[in-house]
């Protein structure tokens, strides 16, 4: 069993939960961010993550990631990680698990659209609309909204990109109703899991821009950082061929981040005395990441995904359109609310800005194929590319 550090989270120790819970409601023999965990992972807004972009929209291919995967493998090197610095696994699972439940359809297309539609009403922000999910939307208990989720995680989720100084309507009202201190930085597993994120993401994708063939190996080898790994690769099993590496080049690209995001970690906790939990939300700096080189070297791989994958032409291509369908669904809403299923438009508010926010709660909601299949219902006919 792994003995936890001192600076740890506790879950004896948590700042609790925004709706009391009584003893008699403890349902098996589990903590406070254990808990957490299991409700996230039992949600609806969870679940609909298996339908929702990662990178490539609607994909036809059943070996795409998707949503809910990226999240499953954002949470197994949460967990390593963790593990290695004596955190805590559970917080830092469920952090992990959470971290892009706020996204709406068609990813970051999805979200520019939202957010031309809430000009002027406060915009869209997936990382608040997380919270308002979580908080709020997503209602499973008889005697409050959302999940009840301890402070801790709520607070990892909230300042996933560290600390908030000018929060967006969103999270400012899921602050006001439970105060998150978000001008300080979170606790470690809340760092860690954010750099999960980032370790996931920067190397699953390459797998998925080849396998969709908008990469080649000779492009990705351009990047300093990847043509080492597969220079070290290519040692270890000379005799196979290109196409059988290319897993293992991701796999030790992935190694290579985590390790030194452990070793470095380390480094910062010692320089920064820290001691207890308390000390790490009081540091005034980030303690989780990267040394300066890997720093740079994950910096130089994110420039060249952005220039040869998220804004490849075809992708480009295919943001247009999904932004085109979300911003067709709020239009016609707004239009005629009666179009939304009985239970929203029912609970749909009288004056603005709540009134759009509303209409926009339920269009994040959806999963890719659930606002195609809207589309065409409510406002009409439309030619989606093959593979989208």
């Amino acid at each position: 069993m792994t003995t936890r550090a001192p600076w740890a989270a506790d879950p004896e120790h948590s700042r609790g939960r925004l709706h009391p819970e009584y003893r008699e409601a403890v349902r098996g023999p589990r903590d406070a961010f254990q808990r957490d965990r299991d409700r996230i992972i039992h949600s609806i807004s969870f679940r609909r993550l298996r339908h929702k972009t990662q990178v490539f929209m609607a994909p036809d291919g059943d070996h795409f990631r998707v949503r809910l995967t990226h999240s499953l493998e954002v949470a197994q090197i949460g967990r390593t990680v963790a593990r290695a610095l004596g955190l805590n696994e559970d917080l830092t699972e469920a952090l992990c698990l959470a971290h892009d439940i706020g996204h709406p359809p068609f990813g970051h297309a999805g979200e520019e659209a939202l957010e031309a539609a809430l000009v002027g009403r406060g915009g869209f922000d997936h990382n608040g609309n997380t919270l308002r999910a979580l908080m709020e939307i997503d209602s499973p208990y008889p005697r409050w909204n959302g999940l009840n989720l301890t402070w801790e995680t709520l607070e990892g989720l909230a300042k996933h990109n560290g600390p908030i100084f000018e929060p967006g309507w969103a999270l400012a009202e899921a602050n006001a109703a439970f105060p998150l201190d978000l001008t300080r930085w979170p606790s470690l597993e809340a760092q860690v899991a954010a750099i999960a994120d980032d370790i996931a993401y920067d190397n699953h994708d390459i797998d998925d821009g080849l396998r969709a063939g908008l990469l080649t190996l000779d492009q990705i080898l351009e990047v300093p950082v990847v043509a080492r790994g597969w220079a070290e690769t290519r040692v270890r099993f000379p005799d196979l061929p290109a196409s059988r590496l290319t897993g293992e080049l991701v796999r030790s690209q992935i190694g290579a981040m985590v390790n030194d995001l452990i070793a470095e970690t380390r480094r910062r906790v010692v320089a920064a005395d820290i001691a207890t939990e308390a000390d790490v939300r009081a540091a005034g700096q980030c303690l989780a990441g990267f040394s300066d080189e890997m720093r740079e070297a994950e910096r130089s791989l994110k420039r060249f995904m952005y220039a040869n994958l998220y804004h490849h032409p075809r992708q480009l291509e295919a943001a247009r359109i999904a932004g085109g369908l979300v911003a067709g669904l709020f239009g016609a809403y707004h239009d005629d609310p009666r179009r939304m299923p009985a239970d929203w438009h029912e609970r749909l508010p009288a004056d603005e800005p709540a009134r759009s926010r509303h209409i926009a709660d339920f269009i994040a909601g959806m999963t890719d194929r659930y606002a195609v299949t809207r589309y065409r219902e409510v406002v009409g006919p439309i030619d989606l590319p093959e593979g989208f």
